[in-house]
């Protein structure tokens, strides 16, 4: 205790960087907590991030790094976009709430950027409570499915989705199940982690599967069956064809099983199809989910087509969607004229092709770099990202963008920071004769 004591008051807990560190650690484990269960947990999460940023005792020469980052640079690009079109916005007050909403673009790099790096351990910890957690919450809301199953399914019949026991909005929670089956099974590879973590984290994946299979979310079963596609498609290119032809008959089993057995999941499918036909058909398409977004993707290419170049501006989308609804309105109600439930086509609509090329560059440029494309955790993230934003606009709903940008500092933004943190010290260490000493890896 004593001991503990001196390192406070001796300032040596500051000078060794462990404040820094152990700041950006607590900012990270409130993120988690925060998009799992404790909202206010969210804004609090970057102001953590900020004093640990403020507590690097080394902070002026890991300013550099920010201005190195490219990660944390095109994030903040898009920052800038938002700025420039206040010249063209006719819509101030969206315009200043969506100002004040991309903050977190430029907060949640610095904080990884410029802080002290988490170690291994540290990494492992706030993975693991992401895993755990989601799959914990996923496991209490099938529970809740179980007890009201006849309502549940009649409310999935007519397209309804039942929300996380902790009220998490049904798209972000299945995006977060299907990135925590992931990155559950990577980090049972982790040599850090021991036997009972390797058996909770696979325990968790399982139990994530059967979660997203009984509440039949659309957008995380598609997210999880197109990863598990790309990963045979993977084993099959690495010639492993065995292994590949049986994964491949997994995945048609599993689907084919669950629809013969889940009642929730033959709902699903029915309701989907019958979705799609009354879109097709020109029948009333106000109560059904699937066919207002095929209405919505036709208005929006109306509004593309006008505005190629720069888009009516990103706080100006919304009320440009519905001015075209004004003039083809498919039959809808004025509460059933949604936006754009596509990423990329919304970014059209409110950047044309110079948003468009920003925010493919933030999610597809980590690629460029050879280390990004040889860690399975980026790769995931960013797959697991562009195959959601096929299905939804991420960046209209808080939680979902709040899970965006937590994931990609501490994916994409860390991961570069590490190089550029260990890069001179591979050289220095070279030069000595010593050897490089792995990424993340530091112990506190």
């Amino acid at each position: 205790m004593q001991q503990v004591l001196e390192l406070f008051s001796s300032g040596r807990y500051y000078r060794s960087g462990r404040l820094s560190q152990h700041l950006l650690w607590l900012a990270c484990g409130a993120g988690v907590a925060g998009l799992l269960a404790f909202r206010a947990l969210i804004a609090l999460s970057p102001l953590v991030g900020v004093l640990a940023v403020a507590a690097n005792p080394a902070l002026r020469p890991a300013a550099a790094r920010y201005r190195r980052n490219g990660a944390a640079l095109r994030a903040a690009a898009l920052v800038g976009f938002l700025l420039l079109s206040g010249f063209y916005t006719s819509e101030w007050a969206t315009w200043r709430h969506e100002l004040f909403r991309s903050l977190t673009w430029l907060g949640v790099p610095l904080a990884f950027t410029l802080a002290v790096p988490l170690s291994g351990r540290q990494r492992l910890a706030v993975g693991a409570l992401f895993v755990l957690g989601v799959a914990a919450v996923g496991l209490a809301t099938t529970g809740q499915y179980l007890r009201t199953a006849p309502a549940a399914n009649e409310a999935i019949r007519v397209g309804q989705n039942m929300q996380a026991v902790t009220g998490t909005f049904h798209v972000a929670f299945g995006i977060m199940l299907a990135q925590a089956f992931f990155w559950g099974l990577l980090l049972r590879r982790s040599a850090l982690a021991g036997r009972v973590l390797r058996g909770a984290l696979l325990a968790a994946a399982l139990g994530i599967g059967l979660t997203l299979h009984v509440l039949a979310y659309r957008t995380g079963l598609l997210v999880l069956y197109a990863g598990l596609l790309a990963y045979v498609g993977h084993l099959l290119v690495g010639r492993h064809l065995a292994l590949g032809l049986l994964a491949l008959g997994g995945l048609v089993l599993v689907p084919w099983l669950a629809y013969h057995t889940l009642g929730s999941v033959q709902q699903r499918v029915s309701a989907t199809i019958y979705d799609v036909r009354q879109y097709t058909r020109g029948g009333d398409i106000n109560e059904y989910s699937l066919a207002r977004r095929l209405a919505a993707v036709a208005t929006a290419r109306a509004v593309i087509e006008q505005h190629w170049l720069l888009g009516v501006g990103p706080a100006d989308a919304h009320a440009a969607m519905l001015d075209q609804y004004g003039w083809r309105d498919f039959g809808l109600r004025p509460e059933n004229r949604i936006n754009v439930h596509n990423q990329y086509l919304s970014t059209l609509v409110g950047g044309g092709l110079v948003g468009l090329a920003l925010w493919l560059a933030l999610l597809f440029g980590p690629l460029v770099r050879p280390a990004a494309r040889r860690n399975p955790y980026v790769l995931v993230f960013i797959f697991t990202q562009a195959t959601t934003m096929l299905v939804t606009d991420i960046l209209s709903l808080q939680i979902s963008l709040n899970l965006f940008v937590f994931g990609y500092g501490f994916l994409v933004v860390a991961a570069e920071t590490d190089e550029l943190v260990t890069r001179p010290q591979a050289a220095a260490a070279t030069s000595l004769g010593g050897g490089e000493q792995p990424i993340g890896e530091l112990e506190v």
